[in-house]
């Protein structure tokens, strides 16, 4: 066995600095009250078309189940920082909305969650390396995530792989990091 694998030292650099980044990036969140999920919910729902989504898109994008997913809508829309919304030619289809309480608490964050990104993340790039490492991390999300961007326009399935059912992601309500073993 080959400790010295290039594959592990990627993927060992790849986990430590995603973990250290989370650390250094989720305090804006904490301060406003959301978790890692909450964002992502919120922020997804923000950069989509009409600031909603189809919960079982959402669901993709977030990788939760529909029951993950229902419970973190709940949870946010108590807050009134999302509503769910019927749609009119399929009674089987809700929405979840962004409120503008959601979009007041996002307008909130962003400011210091970008100053965290700038800080730890893409100012210590280079404009050409932030360019090439998106490239590369789009190619292996499309395989690994290929879900990631359900129910936007121009969402296509190049990587041959099918979103899989709303019942197959893990629950991982409260966290965006992988299940560890």
């Amino acid at each position: 066995m080959e400790m010295n694998d290039p594959r592990l030292t990627a993927i060992g650099l790849f986990a430590e600095a995603y973990s250290g980044l989370m650390a250094k990036t989720c305090r804006a969140f904490a301060d406003a009250g959301l978790n890692e999920i909450d964002f992502e919910t919120l922020i997804r729902l923000a950069r989509s078309p009409g600031r909603r989504l189809r919960m079982t898109d959402l669901a993709a994008q977030t990788n939760l189940s529909t029951s993950g997913v229902t419970r973190v809508i709940d949870r946010l829309e108590r807050e009134d920082l999302v509503r769910r919304e019927g749609c009119p030619t399929d009674r089987r289809t809700t929405y979840a909305a962004l409120t503008p309480a959601g979009a007041a608490r996002l307008e909130e964050i962003i400011p210091t969650h970008l100053e965290d990104i700038e800080r730890w993340f893409t100012g210590l790039l280079t404009p050409e390396q932030l360019e090439e490492f998106l490239r590369t991390l789009r190619i292996i999300r499309d395989v690994v995530r290929p879900c990631a961007t359900a129910g936007v326009e121009g969402h296509d399935q190049r990587s041959g792989h099918e979103c899989p059912s709303a019942e197959e992601p893990s629950d991982r309500a409260g966290t965006l990091t992988p299940p560890t073993k």
